[in-house]
């Protein structure tokens, strides 16, 4: 894969542009990049008013963006036994951020945030009755009994 051109090309190519007296086509020709980069830089600092290459982040867009995921937090601090079907409702209707079950269990979890029951927890010291009332001895098959 190319790599990308320095920063201080770029800077170095639209301060000889800014100057005037050469169109962006023959610029590149002196430069010796194509024309399609060089209109490709000079529309990307006239709309975001930048010179730098932008920086590259891959993956997925969150939709809840941090002033949702703040919101998340202040619902979840004043009543910290909400479900995951409520927050989602909630997003849906304060925050106007529209999530599935699975993508609010994400959220939360990249948050660093948990559901209040755990499984960690030991289970009840009671024992639990059986339908046998307390017999689980293993008994042998009738089959394997010898007739006689």
């Amino acid at each position: 894969m190319a790599r990308p051109y320095a920063d201080d090309l770029r800077r170095k190519f639209l301060a000889a542009y800014d100057q005037g007296g050469h169109s962006l086509a023959s610029l590149a020709g002196i430069f010796q990049l194509s024309e399609g980069w060089a209109k490709k830089i000079s529309a990307y600092r006239t709309r975001s008013g930048r010179v730098e290459r932008p920086t590259y982040t891959p993956g997925r867009k969150p939709r809840a963006g941090p002033a949702a995921q703040q919101q998340v937090r202040s619902w979840i601090e004043a009543q910290p036994d909400l479900t995951l079907a409520e927050i989602r409702t909630k997003l849906g209707r304060e925050a106007g951020v529209t999530l599935g079950m699975t993508r609010v269990w994400c959220l939360l979890r990249k948050m660093g945030m948990r559901l209040n029951k755990s499984r960690s927890t030991p289970s009840s010291a009671t024992p639990k009755p059986t339908v046998d009332g307390g017999r689980n001895l293993p008994r042998a098959s009738h089959r394997s009994r010898r007739n006689g």
